[in-house]
């Protein structure tokens, strides 16, 4: 018998100190859509699944420092040590979404020689490269 995944081969996974707001900020500012969603039984989100507008497609969990689990936000790491990049149809759009959400531009969207870029951190210490198209 083959296994055959329901969720794509690679799915970044988000740990966050508020992890539903976290949730509900992630599906306002990248139009995203809730698949599954699990909570502990001490109220935190024990992992959610969010096709974010572009197709692609996270996870996402509260903080779990308990040594059987280890796992830690940005805050507590006090930054991330990667950048999540969606490829997206109008990088000024989803940049200016996420912003009026409360994100922080880090870098203005540009045009690049590979496409229209820019980068946000969004409330919960994530940093995000959005890349569309050039204008024109």
């Amino acid at each position: 018998m083959t296994y055959v995944p329901s969720d794509p081969p690679v799915v970044p996974y988000l740990m966050v100190r508020d992890g539903h707001a976290a949730l509900d900020w992630y599906v306002r500012a990248f139009g995203g859509r809730e698949i599954v969603r699990y909570d502990t039984d001490d109220g935190r989100l024990g992992h959610a699944m969010l096709e974010l507008a572009n197709g692609g497609a996270i996870y996402l969990s509260g903080e779990f420092v308990e040594e059987t689990v280890g796992t830690r936000a940005p805050g507590t790491l006090g930054g991330t040590t990667f950048t999540v990049a969606l490829a997206v149809d109008d990088a000024d759009a989803w940049m200016a979404r996420a912003e009026a959400e409360g994100a922080v531009v880090i870098r203005p969207v540009t045009d690049e020689f590979f496409g229209r870029n820019g980068k946000l951190r969004d409330p919960f210490g994530h940093v995000w490269s959005m890349t569309g198209p050039k204008r024109g």
